[in-house]
């Protein structure tokens, strides 16, 4: 298969995958960076928080169950393979989490939304793509270089479980197990999320979608000769690069983040079109457009920082309890709640 299709396309096929279930996830089940926040928060509600919860402990118990039969090498990750960078992690974690109040949404919601219709989320996608790009490779390369300079290679793994591991000698898949079990329990202890089986079932299935990608990607690499990046979903540089893609195809391959993003795009669409919530909208005030592209600036600025958006550290990373992860999505949550205590109750004091 391999031989016939192409890796690269194959692991676009594999992105696709796993794209199109959080896509549906987004529009059948409501699963939502800013809007479980914004629940909790001001809502009273942490339904949609533990549907996170829920995600990450499936996410992890899948991830180190492919490791303990031998599926999987995590430790080729860029989570887990690069020391950790504390400073790039709150500070990124923050910009980015700020950004996203500021915008309405994530760039995995974005492209939910506008699979939905919403041009507004349009605008969110081109400008925290082509912000990421700007700050990988482009012009504020040199000053997030400079401020944040590459780390070198980990001598053990950047992953609590690794740590505990080598520190106490206890198998490493053994350790992910119980803490994504755990994880999975306190998600599930609450009686609002067990009721809603739709709740539990694309809390579940997100991820899933994540473990699909480890998956598939270790399987690419240990039955091809490409030597492919071994990556699972986020969504801050794959958004740039599948712009770049769409304008320069004929001169570049797909890619696993190309596959990714399309995967959202296009099952957004789908659960849109089954619940029937497909309407095309768009902004009619200058205002919110301007605070929406602001807001996508620095989230594209953010993820690049922190290595990972809310899915890429709040998911991805957490699936390999990297250590990176619970730091970059708690300031994630502290930027978001900052932004959304701006916007909806402001700083003006009161009389």
């Amino acid at each position: 298969m391999l031989d016939a299709l192409g890796e690269a396309n194959v692991a676009a096929a594999v992105g696709l995958f796993g794209g199109v279930l959080l896509g549906l996830a987004a529009r059948l089940g409501r699963f939502c960076t800013l809007g479980a926040i914004e629940d909790y928060l001001y809502g009273n509600n942490d339904k949609r928080l533990r549907m996170w919860i829920l995600a990450i402990g499936t996410a992890v118990v899948g991830s180190f169950g492919l490791m303990a039969f031998g599926l999987f090498d995590s430790t080729k990750s860029f989570y887990l393979s690069q020391q950790w960078s504390p400073l790039a992690s709150i500070i990124g974690g923050g910009l980015f989490g700020y950004g996203m109040a500021m915008a309405g949404n994530c760039g995995y919601g974005a492209l939910a939304r506008l699979g939905g219709g919403d041009l507004r989320s349009f605008v969110i996608v081109l400008v925290m793509g082509i912000s990421a790009y700007v700050t990988l490779s482009g012009p504020l390369a040199w000053i997030r270089i400079e401020i944040f300079p590459p780390t070198p290679p980990a001598a053990i793994p950047s992953g609590i479980a690794h740590t505990l591991g080598a520190a106490t000698g206890i198998s490493v898949a053994f350790i992910g197990l119980v803490i994504g079990a755990l994880l999975v329990a306190f998600a599930l202890s609450a009686r609002t999320l067990r009721q809603d089986r739709s709740a539990v079932f694309w809390g579940t299935a997100v991820g899933l979608a994540v473990v699909s990608a480890w998956g598939g990607m270790q399987y690419i690499n240990a039955h091809g000769f490409d030597d492919l990046p071994l990556v699972s979903h986020t969504f801050s540089a794959p958004v740039g690069e599948a712009i770049l893609y769409g304008m320069t195809a004929s001169g570049q391959s797909l890619s696993f983040g190309i596959g990714s993003v399309a995967g959202v795009w296009i099952g957004a669409f789908l659960g849109s079109l089954i619940k029937g919530h497909f309407r095309w909208e768009a902004c009619e005030d200058p205002r919110e457009l301007r605070r929406q592209i602001i807001g996508a600036g620095l989230m594209g600025v953010g993820a690049v920082i922190a290595i990972g958006c809310s899915i890429g550290q709040g998911l991805t990373a957490f699936s390999l309890l990297a250590f990176s992860a619970p730091v970059t999505l708690a300031a994630i949550f502290a930027g978001a709640a900052l932004g959304l205590h701006q916007l909806i109750v402001g700083f003006t004091a009161t009389e």
